[in-house]
């Protein structure tokens, strides 16, 4: 109604101010008749007046329109659920379809978008349609090209739907399926991060049959290294399972669980899921005895006890049992030192002993210094923190724990006081311990300096960190069943302080206390594997010389391949090698095993798209309500086919069975408009006739 008020005209027969006179003459004559009771006046004075609105000549203006040019958006979605099947060959021949049809018509631009999606995302055409649509000068409509899968579909309707002037805009959707499709998927309910070693974890699991009824019967299998499966249980989708997996060494354990498929379902991809089991020692128990107060004692309380897993116990000497002081002990200890009880009774309770600054000085009987020296050779693990008393009478290498150490301190001019930084040797690239360290951080190219050390005139084992003049600083060795690590300097704490930049000593220290505990990971000998874009590449690491090293790769089939590791130039002691994985079906597993001599580990491909194969479908449902709501239509291309484009006038049905329309957008052109009579002659004496005719009739009743 505003809108025909704001076209409407007048353009009189007669004056205004006449007209307007008569009028009002009109009226007082029809209410004088009224109030005598005259019959009929009512309907004559409605005739004057009619007559009157007539001559006043009311006319509607109506501008020239034109038809604007258009601008559609076809968005392609090429995320990785839509290789399944024949979804790419349909979305790619709707694709060239629609450009075909959008060329034809005048006026009409079809602008193209793929959306890759995935890389752990998801699908997220919105978030790409939104951006897109910025760019378009007159949006008519969206074509989306998709299975459905979207993550990231809002709670009301997009600014990609709205064109600059707040009008709704239709979403096309164009699904690659023929109809609503099923699938079944594996879930892991709950499953714990650790588990002790010899214990057994115990999984959740539940099958989710999408898109159909749960209930069903459905088988749970692991896969074998040979390609084989086992079925571990029979139970019913939608309803939780219990499952028991043993776990037997350190590390990674990976078990792979398969639900057997559902007749008919989009994808088998996501009937699998790996379960990674992180297999530890329960609770490390650690011995550190501080032979004086000092900074380090510091940094290794700090470091110990931030391990979750490590039991520390921490004595520090104050003064030797010789020392002539008049304080009282209690004002000293808390406790006596219970050198019996730790290094006699439980001395074999602990995974590690650290010995930071300690001199003997009579503290410790010989006795319980041959116990150290036996629970290294029995598969202990013992750390010395080397300083100046390793040069004062009662030093550690003249008692019977010197039988263990790998390195030997002269009696004179063994303490060199001048600033170094220290470096990794050849062998320290190599080793696990030092491996991984990193070079770079505040410390910039080289890493903070000490200033003390001590010098050696023997060394065993292995040297893993040295003075740029190659004096050895960190010696490593192996006596019996157990390890023996000698840190030459008792400065690292300065690490710790940020000394020029620091250097990573909390990473150093944690890797070496686990190598004294034989952490898996740590070990010399050891063989790793990753994939990585569908690369297999394996890892052999050796202290020891090897020749013609070759890995056996044991496909998740039982399919085996021979692949040749090289030694590394760069690297002392690390051999490896690559290969692309052949594409294997859906349901062949997941897990590589890889052998070499002694050695075997497996590897899991990786899950680069869990919020991706949470569901597979090729689905309406989700984007549904907002095609409704901006007028758009659904179109199944394995079904239907590819809708045709029309342009239809605004405010009329934007869909049809098989084709899909875009509203003509028209606007004023300022060079001029037309008029037509608001009230046309014809139908104005039509009227007057007719009330002039009911009043004549009233008249005579």
């Amino acid at each position: 109604m505003t809108g025909i008020l704001q076209s409407l005209i007048w353009a009189p027969l007669l004056p205004l101010w006449l007209l307007i006179v008569l009028a009002v003459l009109s009226l007082l004559l029809g209410l004088y008749g009224a109030t005598r009771g005259s019959r009929g006046v009512l309907w004559r004075t409605g005739a004057l007046l009619l007559g009157l609105l007539w001559l006043a000549n009311p006319r509607l203006t109506h501008p020239h329109m034109q038809t604007q040019p258009q601008d559609a958006l076809l968005v392609v979605d090429m995320s990785p659920s839509m290789e399944i099947g024949e979804r790419q060959k349909l979305v790619q021949q709707a694709r060239t379809t629609l450009m075909k049809q959008g060329q034809a018509l005048h006026g009409l631009t079809l602008h193209q978008l793929d959306v890759p999606g995935g890389n752990g995302q998801g699908t997220r055409l919105f978030e790409a349609m939104d951006h897109a649509a910025l760019s378009l000068n007159n949006p008519a409509g969206i074509f989306l090209l998709t299975d459905g899968m979207d993550h990231d579909i809002p709670g009301q309707l997009p600014p990609s739907l709205k064109d600059a002037t707040g009008r709704i805009i239709p979403l096309h959707l164009l699904l690659s399926a023929k109809g609503e499709e099923t699938d079944r998927r594996l879930r892991v309910l709950t499953a714990p991060p650790y588990v002790i070693i010899g214990q057994t974890a115990h999984i959740r699991v539940q099958v989710d049959d999408l898109g159909t009824s749960g209930g069903q019967p459905v088988d749970i299998l692991e896969h074998q290294p040979d390609g084989q499966t086992n079925v571990l249980t029979h139970t019913q989708s939608g309803q939780p399972v219990e499952l028991d997996v043993p776990v037997t060494h350190a590390g990674i354990t990976l078990k792979e669980l398969t639900a057997s498929p559902l007749p008919g379902e989009a994808s088998l991809r996501n009937n699998s899921t790996i379960i990674r089991l992180q297999g530890v020692r329960d609770r490390l128990r650690v011995l550190l005895v501080s032979g004086v107060p000092n900074q380090g004692a510091r940094v290794w309380r700090t470091l110990l006890k931030a391990d979750p897993s490590v039991d520390l116990v921490h004595f520090t000497i104050l003064r030797s049992p010789d020392t002539e002081d008049d304080t009282p002990l209690s004002d000293l200890a808390l406790i006596p030192f219970p050198t019996h009880e730790l290094f006699a009774q439980k001395i074999n309770s602990f995974d590690l002993i650290i010995l930071d600054g300690f001199r003997n000085q009579n503290i410790l009987p010989e006795s319980y210094l041959e116990n150290i020296a036996n629970y290294v050779r029995k598969g202990g693990g013992l750390l010395v923190v080397g300083g100046p008393e390793m040069t004062q009478p009662g030093t550690l290498q003249d008692t019977p724990v010197g039988s263990v150490l790998p390195a030997h301190i002269p009696a004179d001019n063994a303490i060199i006081s001048q600033p170094f930084s220290p470096k990794r040797t050849a062998l320290g690239l190599s080793h696990p311990v030092t491996q991984a360290l990193p070079e770079n951080g505040p410390w910039g190219k080289d890493w903070g300096p000490w200033y003390r050390m001590l010098r050696t005139d023997q060394t065993q084992g292995r040297t893993l960190l040295a003075t740029p003049s190659g004096a050895p600083l960190l010696v490593l060795d192996k006596r019996g069943q157990g390890r023996v690590a000698m840190l030459l300097s008792d400065q690292i704490w300065l690490w710790s302080r940020g000394e020029k930049g620091g250097g990573p000593q909390a990473e150093l220290l944690r890797r070496l206390s686990h190598w004294l505990m034989k952490e898996p990971e740590l070990e010399e000998n050891q063989l790793d594997a990753h994939i990585e874009q569908g690369r297999l590449t394996v890892t052999r690491t050796s202290l020891t010389p090897l020749h013609d090293v070759q890995a056996d790769i044991i496909g998740p089939d039982g399919h085996h391949t021979s692949l040749t590791l090289s030694p590394e130039a760069d690297h002392q002691g690390l051999w490896s090698g690559n290969m692309t994985l052949p594409a294997l079906p859906e349901q062949a597993g997941q897990i590589w095993t890889i052998q070499q001599g002694e050695l075997n580990t497996t590897v899991a491909l990786p899950d680069t798209n869990p919020l991706e194969d949470q569901d597979l479908r090729s689905t309406a449902t989700g984007l549904s309500s907002l095609v409704a709501e901006s007028g758009g239509g659904v179109f199944w291309l394995g079904s239907g086919g590819v809708p045709e484009i029309k342009q239809i006038k605004e405010g009329r049905s934007l869909h049809g069975a098989d084709w899909a329309g875009l509203p003509l957008h028209q606007a004023p052109l300022a060079t001029g408009s037309t008029s037509t009579a608001f009230l046309p002659g014809w139908l104005a004496l039509i009227l007057i006739l007719t009330m002039m005719g009911l009043g004549w009739w009233r008249e005579g009743r």
